[in-house]
């Protein structure tokens, strides 16, 4: 689908429940490694999983809502490029990583991926 063709309520209910899905998909995968270092793997895990139902409860919505508007790959682009905003603050704030210009140059590349999925 072109960018003219898409739906502005769509797209914008899509990447609203996008964002909560990666909030509770990043603190699924990467919460345990502060928050639950000393715990036995498999309590981890268990843990994640019950994260990640959460995630799915809005993953799936948002996929279903944005498939009705824009192509799987408009759908994937806009994924990813949410996981790394998602994630940029989440490492800086939550586990207390440092960001490098390397990690700029990356996020210009997904730049440049919307750009062409997005392009007529």
């Amino acid at each position: 689908m072109s960018a003219s063709t898409i739906s502005r309520p769509v797209l914008a209910r899509t990447v609203a429940l996008l964002i909560g899905s990666n909030a509770f998909m990043t603190f699924a995968w990467y919460g345990h490694l502060r928050f639950m270092s000393t715990r036995p793997w498999f309590v981890a895990a268990l843990l994640s999983w019950g994260i990640a139902f959460f995630e799915y409860m809005l993953q799936v919505p948002a996929n279903r809502i944005g498939a009705t508007s824009l192509s799987l790959p408009q759908l994937k682009v806009i994924q990813e490029v949410i996981t790394l905003l998602v994630f940029a603050p989440f490492a800086i704030f939550v586990m207390r990583q440092q960001l490098k210009l390397d990690h700029l140059w990356a996020a210009l590349c997904l730049v440049g991926a919307v750009y062409f999925v997005f392009r007529k």
